[in-house]
């Protein structure tokens, strides 16, 4: 009876090791910031933000998940240009105008066109600004998906009660290259790298409690980082590469001269070789 107990005993531990969810629906919230988007940030001011086009970001990596996924999933988003608009517009040093869709804004300024006839008499027409001219143009894509770059584990068993860690590695990668739209000579061009972690815990129990009882117990946890936030993370830290590439070879400046001190710029400087 003590032997039973003290295996009940030992299978309430494990449990608590596994991670329950506290709540089966969540509420939505704002994609949390990582460290190269902090970065990005704080990033010194432009003397000038730059007018630049994004046409597409397209995944040229070929790569869709594995069995038994669907074989028309592809392994990474396909929402790059998104997210690089969204890192653009977040570092203040660019006015990303619009050009994936630019047929709808046509078309939207072709509705307003066509409202202002017939207008009653003293009705001021309604002023249609001109587009917005990009200066600079940014190309590139996800051009690298990696799965099992590095896989491994551990595990021990003592007397029926063990534990097991498995672990994998993956590895995409982005590339993305400034144009200037005058002559289209490549301005810079930088390709990031962000590894993807995934990990399985597994906790086991296989003991005989008498002769005729048998005790089992498996419980585990896996964690997977989210390829999409490992995406996006790349392209943040490729738009301050190529912010820094761009003060470095004179195509753009900050506000202030003492804008190149800023210790963020500095180590994004000192990573690609070039530190001032």
């Amino acid at each position: 009876m003590n032997a039973r107990l003290a295996v009940l005993a030992l299978l309430c531990a494990l449990a608590g090791c596994a991670h329950v969810p506290s709540a089966v629906r969540d509420n939505a919230r704002l994609t949390p910031d990582t460290a190269i988007r902090r970065d990005l940030l704080t990033l010194p001011p432009p003397k000038g933000r730059i007018a630049v086009a994004v046409y597409g970001i397209r995944d040229q990596t070929g790569q869709y998940k594995p069995a038994p996924d669907s074989s028309f999933s592809t392994a990474v988003t396909q929402g790059a240009s998104s997210m690089l608009i969204r890192a653009l517009q977040d570092s203040g040093w660019f006015i990303p105008v619009e050009r994936e869709n630019l047929q709808n804004l046509l078309t939207e300024r072709k509705i307003v066109r066509a409202l202002e006839m017939p207008q009653p008499a003293g009705t001021p027409p309604v002023q249609m600004p001109p587009l917005l001219a990009a200066s600079v143009l940014i190309e590139g894509g996800v051009v690298a998906y990696e799965s099992n770059v590095r896989t491994g584990g551990v595990g021990a068993r003592f007397l029926g009660i063990g534990m097991s860690t498995q672990y994998r590695v993956d590895q995409v990668t982005v590339n993305l290259r400034t144009v200037d739209i005058r002559g289209g000579q490549i301005l810079q061009s930088v390709s990031t790298t962000k590894t993807i972690y995934s990990y399985e815990l597994h906790p086991s129990v296989f003991k005989f409690v008498n002769v005729k009882d048998l005790a089992e117990f498996e419980a585990g946890t896996t964690r997977n980082e989210p390829t999409q936030l490992c995406v996006g993370e790349a392209i943040e830290a490729a738009v301050v590469h190529l912010i820094a590439q761009g003060i470095r070879a004179g195509n753009w400046a900050p506000q202030d001269e003492d804008g190149v001190s800023n210790p963020v710029l500095r180590r994004y400087l000192a990573a690609a070789g070039s530190a001032p």
